[in-house]
């Protein structure tokens, strides 16, 4: 069985991004540097690429824009309804509510401040 490796999510204005995701996951992200294109920015969600699930990035690259429709990313809590509190006020938007997935757990949906849509999922 194969896992993902990496993930990127796309942005427009990197540091309003960056503001959202470290206030909305209580993380910090951290300069990453596109080693082929040096007007790439990055911002990397804490990971090795090696040790668990997926890692990833935030990224501003020519060509390419956020939007909803997409590849959808959630992101594992605790709970979801704290990190759900956390949408509005870091400049996101409640898509939806947290809500049961039967034996999955729950899911909140929410759009970041680049219009992209994300999940938060628990088991509680």
């Amino acid at each position: 069985m194969r896992k993902a490796g990496f993930f990127d999510i796309y942005v427009n204005e990197i540091d309003r991004a960056q503001k959202f995701y470290e206030a909305v996951l209580a993380t910090k992200l951290q300069p990453m540097d596109d080693p082929n294109d040096s007007s790439v920015e990055m911002r990397m969600f804490g990971d090795d690429f090696q040790s668990h699930g997926a890692g990833g990035a935030l990224v501003k690259m020519q060509g390419v824009q956020p939007g909803p429709g997409g590849t959808m990313i959630y992101f594992t809590c605790e709970d979801c309804a704290v990190e759900e509190a956390r949408v509005a006020q870091a400049g996101g938007k409640i898509v939806r509510p947290k809500f049961p997935i039967g034996e999955h757990g729950f899911v909140s949906l929410a759009s970041d401040t680049e219009g992209n849509m994300i999940g938060l999922h628990s088991m509680k």
